[in-house]
């Protein structure tokens, strides 16, 4: 698509269980506020009942509200944005080189982005359970975004997809597919200066925009530490039943 970065099917990943992920009925991507006349009718073929936005109002605000999709029910629920607050996104755009060094170098940017993966698993749990209730009952197919569609809106991708029993590594393979660079998310810096877009300001905001293994790593370390494993996260934080993962599998996979 023209408009809209980071889309794919989630379709065709294998469970545990030798099953597979049944293609059109779990789509992710970045926001679809600047989606063409194309992309939106594109998008309006697909017979979606329900987009996910996990964006917060300063990105909707930043970047707009998303294209309306006739017949579409539009679900906004605000996540954490690893970059979250005003004064961080305004020195990611506009500040100079030592200000990015103060923010981002010697590892607080990775550090950064792996505290707030942390902190969306542990203290997102609403949001991820009326995400995962919304699918047993009705949803479906569904498309999940956020900005760039690579954190939150992979991080609620991962926790559907742990849920029916897809194998780890290919969620991470899944999650990973964000880094390729059709897909990536387009960094706007204040000034059209080669200084804006150096070398040394590209590499350190790259763990801002890179999705790397160790982030989703210490969101899964995260279940394991915080509840003991996959299946009392779900069941604990969640609320999700055996009879509503069954019901969840029967949707989503083949």
């Amino acid at each position: 698509m023209a408009g809209v970065r980071n889309f794919r099917d989630v379709g065709g990943l294998p469970t545990v269980d030798g099953r597979r992920v049944r293609h059109g009925v779990l789509f992710r991507s970045g926001h679809l506020a600047h989606a063409t006349a194309e992309d939106t009718a594109f998008l309006s073929s697909l017979g979606l009942h329900t987009v996910f936005d996990f964006r917060n109002a300063a990105d909707q605000r930043l970047e707009g509200p998303d294209v309306a999709l006739p017949g579409v029910r539009n679900v906004n629920l605000p996540l954490s944005d690893p970059a979250d607050g005003a004064e961080f996104w305004k020195m990611v755009r506009d500040g100079d080189l030592e200000q990015l060094r103060s923010i981002l170098a010697d590892g607080k940017g990775a550090d950064r982005m792996i505290t707030s993966y942390r902190l969306t698993v542990k203290e997102r749990t609403a949001e991820h359970a009326r995400v995962l209730r919304s699918l047993v009952e009705d949803s479906v197919p569904a498309l999940m975004h956020c900005a760039a569609g690579k954190d939150r809106a992979g991080l609620s991708v991962a926790v559907t997809l742990l849920a029916v029993g897809v194998e780890r590594d290919a969620i991470f393979d899944d999650y990973l597919k964000s880094n390729a660079k059709h897909r990536r998310y387009k960094v706007r810096r204040s000034g059209s200066s080669a200084s804006a877009y150096s070398p040394e300001v590209m590499e350190l905001l790259s763990p801002l925009f890179d999705a790397r293994a160790e982030y989703l790593s210490a969101a899964f370390e995260t279940v394991e530490e915080t509840w003991g494993g996959v299946d009392p996260y779900l069941e604990q934080a969640l609320g999700l039943t055996p009879e509503d993962r069954e019901r969840l599998r029967e949707r989503l996979l083949d």
